[in-house]
């Protein structure tokens, strides 16, 4: 009696705790880890300090948790807070810098009058028109707040995800994201009036 194939078995999903662990034994493992995030968290950083700094802070978050992988939870199957944790703390580093830059980022690209109808509108629709407003936005925001902010609006991370990279309770995300987006909308102002 023989038994029908089914195909090939699904392949299994290696979780970043795994690799994690596997590179406690085989360094070269966490370059999986690498390859998974490291894009996002340029992306992230970069967002936050602008290209020159994204670089140097991408490479340095991958550098520290590589040193430091032997102290992280396994028990946790994704990697993805605790990387962003690391990226928090050293964007944190270069935090006057990044207010100096949303100041400047403010000054710098004031909208310019437009005398025909339609250019109006176009710049109206176009997010380069709210970004001085937005970068002066955020650079009166606190450090924490601005984290929260950027740490969901950027890199997408969900409320468990930031609590876990900043290590603070899931309820100070919510308020700190609150007063931030109340903050936000003060200072710039409902959408049509930044138009």
């Amino acid at each position: 009696m023989s038994v029908p194939l089914q195909g090939p078995a699904p392949p299994i999903e290696i979780t970043d705790a795994d690799l994690i662990e596997q590179s406690w034994r085989h360094p070269e493992r966490f370059g999986v880890l690498f390859d998974r995030y490291f894009a996002a968290v340029h992306r992230y950083v970069h967002m936050r300090l602008g290209e020159p700094a994204a670089d140097d802070i991408a490479a340095e978050t991958f550098l520290r948790a590589f040193r430091c992988r032997h102290r992280y939870d396994v028990g946790r199957p994704s990697a993805r807070a605790w990387l962003y944790g690391i990226t928090s703390n050293l964007v944190a580093d270069h935090r006057r810098n990044e207010a100096r830059r949303y100041r400047a980022l403010a000054r710098s690209a004031e909208p310019s009058d437009v005398a025909d109808h339609g250019d109006r509108v176009i710049q109206r629709v176009s997010a380069a028109a709210m970004q001085p407003r937005l970068a002066a936005g955020l650079a009166r925001l606190s450090a924490a707040d601005r984290d929260v902010l950027l740490l969901v609006a950027c890199a997408q991370l969900g409320y468990e995800e930031v609590a876990d990279a900043l290590g603070i309770p899931r309820g100070t995300v919510a308020s700190r994201l609150s007063r931030a987006r109340k903050k936000l909308r003060t200072i710039i102002g409902p959408y049509q009036e930044a138009l």
